[in-house]
């Protein structure tokens, strides 16, 4: 009896987790709908959905336009049922952000850094200072708080705590997790921040749809989220997706990591403006900050046959390497993403033009090579996302 009822209480939570997913991504929906699209059959799409009406989850958004007859009533995840706080954890600041459940962003703070001074200490007061300030704008009680997702440079070592190895940032195992729950009961999910922005992407943008993409981050380092199958690979020890440490050229320009020839010392935001300081035989570039110094950049090869060079090679760097992810794992999009690839936005078709003469014709022949559609905020929207993932495995259910 014991099992019988064990077994029921599972198929519940999964045909529960399965309405609730499909309803998130592609809300709102009619019954009818949820009954085609997961292949639950009609009683059990009813008895789960009014179980979730009555938990206050999912709410009536409205009646679907019909041809005739009775129309269907739209169902939609309820947004006030709770709040997510996604951050950003980035090498020049920490951006916080606060979402309702329907990923509407309630409120926002940064947090700049100093490349000087990015000890985990000072990122850990800055993330719960940004949880503090953001509920306490929108007047969020930390009790409607589902979970804080974080999203950091570098390998994130998932465990019982995750723990953070950056060596750009000089991190070597830091316990983040332990630092961040030091200060707050809120429950934390710490991942990779070019796999947060993957997840926003193909969950909300330009990946939605896609089984096979690769999403390349490109800010003052570079990553990559591998998604196969729908899922995120992610390795033995999740540190699948450091594209910005494969080597471009060997024995090339000496990368933040200590090796040479990593993408990342050709097409990083502070690899460019270095190659650019270089052709501009050591004169310092305008800016005050790395955002500022490669606007100045891009603005300059409008009229500079120099900063147009330094310009047109960044292409063809990011264009090998986006050749060698289409070699490697044949994706249907590769999405480029980050600061850094947004202000080089108009790139594009250049990178598109490098790949296709670096790439196996074939599979680049069958993969699309766009701009992230979410922009800046994407990591911060894909880390939002992490504790409501959790939840949605879960059937709805809080741990």
């Amino acid at each position: 009896m014991e099992l019988v009822r064990a077994t029921n209480r599972s198929v519940r939570l999964r045909n529960r987790s399965a309405l609730l997913t499909k309803l998130f991504l592609d809300g709102p929906l009619t019954r009818q709908d949820l009954v085609r699209s997961t292949g639950l059959s009609q009683p059990a799409v009813s008895n789960v959905v009014a179980d979730l009406i009555d938990e206050g989850l999912v709410a009536e958004a409205g009646a679907a336009e019909s041809d005739g007859g009775r129309p269907s009533m739209l169902l939609r995840i309820a947004p006030r049922f709770a709040f997510v706080v996604g951050v950003d954890v980035g090498e020049t600041r920490v951006r916080v952000e606060l979402f309702d459940f329907a990923m509407t962003l309630l409120a926002s703070i940064e947090y700049p850094l100093d490349p000087a001074r990015t000890e985990p200490d000072v990122v850990a007061g800055h993330v719960l200072a940004g949880i503090d300030a953001v509920t306490g704008e929108a007047g969020v009680a930390p009790a409607d708080v589902l979970g804080v997702g974080i999203g950091v440079s570098g390998v994130v070592e998932q465990g019982v705590e995750a723990v953070v190895h950056a060596q750009a940032l000089g991190w070597d195992r830091v316990p983040l997790e332990r630092l961040i729950g030091a200060g707050t009961d809120l429950p934390l999910h710490i991942d990779n921040g070019a796999k947060t922005l993957g997840q926003a992407e193909m969950w909300f943008g330009a990946g939605h749809g896609a089984r096979h993409a690769v999403f390349a981050l490109v800010g003052s380092g570079v990553g990559a989220s591998v998604v196969t199958n729908g899922a995120t690979y992610r390795g033995a020890s999740s540190s699948a997706g450091e594209w910005g440490h494969t080597t471009l050229v060997y024995g090339g320009r000496t990368c933040r990591c200590g090796a040479r020839g990593c993408l990342e010392a050709y097409v990083g935001a502070e690899a460019i403006i270095d190659r650019y300081r270089e052709a501009r035989r050591g004169r310092p570039v305008p800016g005050e900050d790395e955002e500022s110094q490669l606007a100045a950049l891009v603005a300059a090869a409008e009229t500079s046959a120099t900063a147009r060079r330094v310009l047109d090679d960044t292409a063809g760097y990011l264009g090998a390497g986006v050749a060698n992810l289409i070699n490697l794992f044949n994706p249907e999009r590769v999405v480029l993403g980050g600061w850094a690839a947004m202000a080089l936005g108009d790139l594009l078709p250049a990178v598109r033009e490098a790949a296709g003469r670096q790439a196996l014709r074939q599979p680049y022949e069958q993969a699309s090579i766009e701009l992230c559609r979410l922009g800046v905020d994407a990591v911060a929207l894909g880390a939002a996302t992490l504790p409501i993932a959790r939840f949605l495995t879960d059937g709805g259910v809080r741990r």
